[in-house]
């Protein structure tokens, strides 16, 4: 089996409704999909890089690097986990959570997408406890980042319905963009357990232990 060569193919994340895991060759064509569908309104761009407003076929070709590229360059010591989406059996986003020197920072952080015609329905703030489950409790991270534009109120508002705290402001270089006030994120392991509401299931994890750069550790618990 595929997860006995590449045992992050047998991690999986559970919720009330959600599923998430990476995905498989058959499962692009539904994310790509999924994506092509519309994850924002026209005229507003969520993400630094506009990859959602590519033409085609550049945009579904790039995603499929992106998720590639992330297999290929995935180190102890420097990797990003792009997971899967899935509700009912379907596709309908993509969360990632990633760290550099994590062994020794403790620190994750996190990016993701959802499909318009779910939003609005809590299930971005399901996907991203999912991951904060795994990084707390599996990883025994101290703190988990993100940033959204101050300009993005919904991403903004998961955030903080999960217990981040502000963490300062930058402007991204972005060549060619208008400037944008990016506002970061911080959440540390009491402020993450103070908000914890969504029940998350974390299945064939300690297969793909090491791969996290974690050795033979083991979760030391919430405490």
């Amino acid at each position: 089996m595929i997860s006995e060569l590449w045992p992050l193919f047998g991690l999986r994340l559970t919720t009330p409704r959600l599923e998430l895991r990476l995905p498989r060759e058959a499962d692009f064509a539904g994310l790509c999909a999924a994506a092509a569908r519309g994850i924002h309104d026209d005229g507003f761009m969520p993400f630094t890089f506009p990859w959602s407003n590519l033409p085609e076929p550049a945009r579904t070709r790039g995603a499929l690097q992106h998720h590639w590229r992330s297999w290929a360059a995935w180190q102890p010591e420097d990797w990003a986990l792009h997971l899967l989406v899935v509700h009912d059996g379907t596709p309908i986003g993509s969360q990632e959570i990633a760290a550099r020197n994590f062994a020794a920072r403790r620190e994750v952080s996190t990016g993701s997408w959802l499909e318009r015609a779910h939003q609005d329905r809590g299930l971005g703030t399901e996907m991203r406890a999912a991951v904060l489950h795994l990084a707390f409790v599996a990883l025994n991270a101290r703190w988990a980042v993100s940033a959204a534009f101050t300009d993005n109120p919904r991403s903004l508002a998961v955030s903080r319905k999960l217990g981040y705290r502000d963490d300062g402001r930058e402007i991204p270089d972005n060549p060619g963009t208008p400037p944008r006030m990016l506002q970061r994120l911080r959440l540390a392991r009491l402020d993450w357990q103070a908000h914890r509401r969504v029940p998350v299931e974390i299945h064939g994890f300690e297969t793909c232990r090491t791969m996290f750069g974690l050795g033979d550790e083991r979760p030391r618990g919430l405490a």
